[in-house]
């Protein structure tokens, strides 16, 4: 009781405080501090409470002023919840944690969660759209205007960034990563946690960020989500642990376990990648929590059933239990049954009181519930010009013919498709703290950008799919778009729309939920209704420019050898429409690049630049198909789109690529240099990427790997000498026994716009 009066007279003394103490710990006198406190609050917490911290239930529907009369709000009084998460408003958060604070037996405030993936109610693009600016400090930003928004509605704890390693667009949730690459994805993952978490968390605008989905979830079999992962360990260690361990030394509070198998075992049970490798290898001292009900699949996967799954998953290192309710349900039982210890709870309870200290909740619980900063602070006309502004440097330009884009602000334009003017599919997967009544459809965003000055006609011209079943599938959380005319009828409009037109915009693709969580596909290409409108409109004559809706990468190789223009638009957020219409326009020069490998077709899938060599690789001079070479008889190996891939509407010539020295000595460095040049007539922005390869490993290496890259902006006529100094650092990998080293031998350093389009220079480790 003593305590839980100091903390409500610490809120009445710190309600309109905008910044704490220093909640992390940063000396060991402020860490004996914080474990003198939680260990003297542990020491007055009953079994149930503790097991109670380690419960993450959803939210009820909870209507402000109703928290107390809710079932989440029955349990918070008793101390037998530890979080909740995505219960949206300032007003009903603060009502949920006044019960833990003010009427819980110990006063111990909750974590507030939510799926804050790429913004809260001003909304980023989609992480895939992110990665492909290159731009961190964008990147830093967009989780910073997130954490600063989040926070004002009561939120404390979001679950991202997601640093999954994909190389399967078929995978639906590989709109949520970084794409296919180990290094860019560490740098986009720190970039993430700095801006959700700010300094150390002590600012009530800073959140505690969670690390997900550890880990290899973006490995699943055949592009299937929830579906098994089996690597080798050399290739966990090499390609997919670099994100999530960059993660962990930018300091992420949390890590959320993923649902897939782990050498046979369940992420959230499995003792060696939570213990061995996430705590004792990489010193991570934050908390481990489930994904949505994973411990209570464990069984489904074919192993124990809730209560020996509980005690496992607490023994291999998770410590808190979402939504499977068998670490509230069944511990009691199996500490009775000496199956765990008290140590072993005390242990997870701990951790999620450390992260509840280091978010300064103890010292003012009521930190993230400044109900006035949710007015203030949310979907500002400064946030919205930053998300504007970030999504156009997403966009991705794969092709140009004839210099169709940018387009001239006159004449009719007509913008033809279904992705034209659907409002609620603009942010994207995951935007669940949106407000699309406050966001432009592309029509009203391109019609506003002409104003005055052209006529923008629209006709929608197909639906998604054909099938409604399975467009229904593709627009599910009242994202519905579907128009009940035939297909004939609504052909026929878009072609007398397009007949009256100068040029014509085709707005089409995927819709925001066709990617994401469930949402795998098996064809990637473009809807059968879709190509024939697209068919149809090239058939007028007039010239076309395709707008391609996308989460992942898509199959387009009939597009990109019909369509002149193509910009690939992804999902670019709340401001997507006035994004679209600065590019389409040429307000803004596009200089996004890939980062995930466009296909050819899905037969090639995985595919990914730093792949491994054959014995028998095919010869790249010759396109004709090469018996007893590793090629396919019907496609090519190439991919349409290399990595690395994005046009501009101006030109950049690289040359003079030079080495300092031909030889690295293992305590020296050497400078790669190439100078790149605008040779075109606008301004632009470039992305030079360097390259790595390891020509003769003890082990087999891939034939190149992104080591270094740096975004300049040129003027035309104007050039600049861009660097890449490699130390022996550069060049570390993990070995056949897991041992990180740099080996020495032959090596070579690429540098171009893109993956495939390289000047190489070789030079030697000593």
């Amino acid at each position: 009781m003593e305590m839980k009066k100091r903390i409500i007279s610490a809120v009445v003394a710190a309600a309109s405080v905008m910044s704490g103490f220093a909640a992390v710990p940063s000396t060991q006198a402020e860490r004996e501090k914080m474990d003198a406190f939680i260990s003297d609050l542990m020491g007055r917490m009953t079994l149930a409470e503790k097991l109670g911290q380690l419960n993450l239930p959803p939210s009820d529907d909870i209507v402000t002023g109703q928290a107390i009369d809710s079932n989440i709000g029955a349990a918070v009084e008793q101390g037998l919840v530890g979080g909740t998460f995505n219960i949206k408003g300032a007003e009903k958060i603060l009502d949920l944690q006044k019960i833990a604070v003010e009427k819980s037996r110990l006063g111990i405030p909750l974590l507030i969660g939510m799926d804050v993936i790429h913004g809260y109610e001003t909304v980023f693009p989609i992480p895939l759209a992110l990665s492909c600016t290159w731009d961190m400090d964008a990147i830093e930003k967009s989780a910073r205007i997130a954490a600063t928004e989040m926070s004002a509605g009561g939120v404390c704890w979001t679950f991202s960034p997601m640093v999954d390693i994909s190389r399967d667009p078929r995978w639906g949730r590989v709109s949520e990563g970084a794409g296919e690459d180990p290094w860019l994805g560490s740098e986009v993952a720190r970039a993430m946690v700095r801006g959700y978490q700010g300094a150390d968390m002590s600012r009530n605008d800073e959140v505690m960020a969670c690390v997900k989905h550890f880990a290899l979830y973006g490995a699943s079999e055949a592009g299937r989500d929830y579906n098994t992962v089996d690597m080798s360990r050399y290739r966990m260690y090499n390609d997919y642990f670099p994100p999530y361990k960059a993660a962990v030394e930018a300091g992420s509070g949390s890590i959320m376990s993923s649902f897939n198998l782990v050498d046979g075992i369940p992420a959230t049970e499995n003792k060696w990648l939570l213990d061995d490798v996430l705590r004792k290898q990489w010193d991570f001292d934050g908390f481990v929590v489930t994904d949505y009900g994973s411990i209570g699949e464990v069984a489904v996967h074919g192993l124990e059933e809730l209560p020996e799954a509980s005690v496992r998953s607490l023994l291999a290192g998770t410590d808190m239990d979402m939504c499977s309710f068998g670490f509230i349900g069944t511990l009691a039982q199996s500490l009775e049954e000496g199956k765990i210890s008290i140590e072993d709870i005390d242990r997870a309870v701990r951790r999620i009181l450390e992260a509840k200290y280091k978010l300064g909740l103890f010292d003012n619980p009521y930190k993230y519930n400044d109900v006035k900063r949710e007015a203030t602070d949310i979907y500002t006309d400064a946030n919205r010009a930053e998300a504007r502004r970030i999504a156009a440097e997403s966009f991705v330009l794969l092709k140009n013919d004839g210099d169709i884009l940018p387009l001239a602000r006159k004449g009719k334009i007509a913008l033809i498709g279904p992705m034209g003017n659907s409002v609620v599919n603009m942010p994207g997967t995951w935007s669940v703290a949106s407000d699309p009544s406050k966001y432009k459809s592309l029509l009203q965003g391109m019609t506003d950008a002409v104003k005055g000055k052209a006529e923008v006609v629209y006709a929608k011209g197909c639906n998604l799919y054909e099938d409604p079943a399975l467009e229904a599938a593709c627009t599910v959380f009242g994202h519905d778009m579907r128009d009940p005319r035939s297909e004939d009828e609504l052909l026929a409009e878009a072609l007398a729309v397009a007949a009256d037109a100068d040029v014509i915009v085709a707005a089409m693709g995927e819709a925001s939920e066709s990617s994401g969580e469930s949402s795998s596909r098996t064809d990637l290409s473009l809807p059968a209704t879709q190509r024939r409108l697209l068919e149809r409109l090239l058939a007028t004559g007039k010239p076309v420019v395709m707008l391609n809706f996308a989460g992942r990468p898509t199959v387009m190789q009939w597009e990109s050898e019909n369509v002149p223009a193509i910009l690939n638009v992804w999902f670019g957020g709340s401001e997507a429409a006035d994004a679209i219409a600065d590019v389409v326009f040429g307000d803004v020069n596009p200089s996004g690049k890939l980062t995930m490998t466009m296909p050819v077709n899905v037969g090639q899938i995985p595919i990914y630049y730093n792949h491994l060599n054959t014995g028998r690789p095919k010869d790249p001079r010759d396109p004709s198909f090469q018996k007893y070479r590793s090629n396919y008889i019907d496609a090519p190996n190439a991919p349409l789109y290399p990595f690395g891939y994005g046009m501009s509407y101006t030109d950049f010539e690289y040359s003079d690529f030079t080495l300092d020295s031909d030889s690295l000595s293992p305590d020296g460095s050497l400078t790669a240099s190439v100078t790149v040049a605008n040779t075109g007539s606008r301004s632009g922005d470039e992305i030079v990427q360097f390259y790595i390869r390891d020509v003769a490993g003890s082990v087999a290496r891939p034939v190149k790997e992104l080591k270094h890259f740096e975004r300049i902006s040129l003027k035309p006529g104007e050039s600049r000498r861009v660097s890449f100094t490699i130390i022996p650092e550069t060049l570390r990998f993990y070995d056949y026994n897991l041992d990180y080293k740099a080996e020495p031998g032959k090596f070579e350093v690429m540098v171009g716009p893109d993956s495939q389009r390289l000047s190489i220079l070789p030079f030697i480790m000593q």
